[in-house]
């Protein structure tokens, strides 16, 4: 980062986001006790200038020790930031993982949120690691890059 790097926030909003639920109504006389899958992933894209889409995906999956879905729950969480005179590695570190890190409150409030209009007990997501994501994405992209080569 130089001496004169800038970030901001400038928006958040829900890009896009689903909930089924497909065993309602037979599914809420069932025991309780579901496993929950939480996959997450997010990227980047260029707007204009120093201007940065990023969007987060959060999928959830709730099921029954069958492997019956409950519910499934999908969040596009997205966030405008403006990112100026970072260096290339600090840019893409910071689009990588702090700005998911910013997002990732929103989608798990989101989530929470919906699973209860469901009807189902609240689901409070844990606090996720995005700089450890992070460095995990790029040593499966040198891994990539050493099998081309």
């Amino acid at each position: 980062m130089t001496d004169k790097a800038q970030f901001a926030l400038q928006r958040i909003y829900v890009k896009d986001a689903s909930f089924e639920s497909p065993k309602a109504p037979h599914g809420f006389r069932e025991k309780w006790q579901p496993k929950i899958n939480l996959e997450l992933s997010s990227k980047h894209s260029h707007i204009e200038g120093d201007l940065y889409e990023i969007v987060l995906n959060a999928t959830i999956k709730a099921q029954t020790e069958e492997d019956e879905v409950m519910y499934l729950v999908e969040v596009q969480q997205a966030g405008i930031f403006m990112l100026q005179g970072f260096e290339e590695d600090a840019r893409l570190q910071t689009l990588g993982s702090t700005c998911p890190n910013i997002l990732f409150p929103y989608a798990r409030e989101f989530v929470d949120s919906i699973v209860l209009k469901g009807s189902f007990p609240p689901l409070m997501l844990s606090p996720v690691n995005f700089e450890a994501l992070y460095q995990q994405s790029l040593a499966e992209q040198a891994r990539r890059d050493n099998k081309i080569q």
